[in-house]
């Protein structure tokens, strides 16, 4: 193998089929043809792999066809004014039943999906678009804070079922809107749940606000055939039954070894949910070429065989993943398809 400096240096001969990411978030992929899965690559890190820069859902889409991708993710939001760390001095905006009646909540129709429409314009043969957006306990959580929504799960708890409910109402019509695409071939529900050592709120908290709205999300999607995948970030042990066999998601993404690495997650769930992912972000910006390429054969070799796995990083492609590391995942875990 030669050294991977740029995108051309790598094997990389771009084939879309979308039916190939399909098949493993359905466990009946091929061992032997290994997707891709990206939540996403940041700007920085698809500007750096095209050498120029990102301005059009078309440089999006040549990004991650030429990476060999047979997807492109394309994010929707909710157009929410929410707090953050900068101005969390300042108060969060739900912290009561007033502010929260005063909040300005938006409507439906406010929701914009013109990058989606644009990306359906410019999406080479083979290719379909995984649908996402955040999730309904993130954005929860923006809207009053995690200490402060921690307090309102002690003083306030149906007012908490309120927020959850009129945020369930927008994020049922955004996913009703993505499904209904015919470009979109899954649906992603990206929702933050843990930290590293557990849950951000008690499980059981998890099982009434936000699992049953997983599994709404979930239907929605399999009611146009597309896939459910999660994306989750964090330490969700005592939930994943749950997540499985109650919300029906089709795929499990977000690993980190220094919570449960994914050759150990195969172990435990890859009979029961496809994984996706796995390689150490960490590790990624770390490690080698010799010990990036020994190490993606291990993720195929161990987490692929039963034809429900897809390669990728553990989270995302920050830009501060060195180009060369990433683009070296990307060529051996290429070069080991037959």
């Amino acid at each position: 193998m030669k050294t991977v400096r740029c995108l051309e240096d790598t094997c990389i001969k771009p084939k879309p089929d979308f039916e190939r990411l399909k098949k493993s978030l359905l466990r009946k992929g091929n061992p032997d043809d290994v997707p891709f899965y990206e939540l996403y690559a940041n700007k920085g890190t698809m500007e750096k792999v095209l050498m120029r820069e990102i301005k059009t859902a078309s440089d999006i889409v040549e990004f991650y066809y030429k990476t060999g991708y047979d997807y492109v993710p394309v994010g929707i939001y909710l157009p929410l004014t929410k707090g953050s760390l900068k101005d969390s001095s300042k108060g969060y905006p739900v912290t009561d039943r007033e502010s929260f009646e005063k909040y300005p909540w938006p409507s439906i129709a406010e929701i914009n999906y013109n990058l989606l429409e644009e990306t359906c314009k410019v999406l080479p043969e083979g290719m379909r678009i995984v649908g996402q957006t955040n999730g309904i306990f993130e954005n929860t959580e923006s809207l009053c804070g995690y200490e402060g929504l921690c307090y309102l799960l002690l003083d306030d708890r149906e007012l908490v079922n309120e927020i959850f409910r009129r945020l369930e109402k927008l994020f049922t019509a955004l996913y009703t809107a993505m499904a209904s695409f015919k470009e979109i071939g899954a649906l992603v529900i990206s929702d933050d749940m843990g930290f590293k050592t557990q849950t951000l709120i008690a499980p059981d908290d998890l099982r009434e606000f936000v699992l049953p709205r997983h599994k709404k999300f979930a239907k929605i999607a399999h009611q146009k055939e597309k896939p459910c995948i999660l994306h989750s970030c964090g330490n969700l042990k005592t939930i994943m039954d749950e997540i499985i066999d109650d919300v029906g998601i089709d795929a499990k993404h977000s690993f980190e070894d220094a919570i449960l690495p994914i050759t150990e997650a195969s172990k435990l769930y890859g009979h029961r949910v496809a994984l996706l992912g796995g390689f150490d972000v960490d590790r990624l910006c770390r490690s080698t070429e010799e010990e990036i390429r020994k190490h993606t054969s291990l993720l195929i070799e161990e987490c692929g065989s039963n034809g429900g796995y897809a390669l990728g990083s553990g989270n995302s492609i920050a830009d501060y993943i060195p180009i060369e590391n990433y683009l070296c995942m990307l060529d051996q875990g290429w070069s080991m398809r037959k």
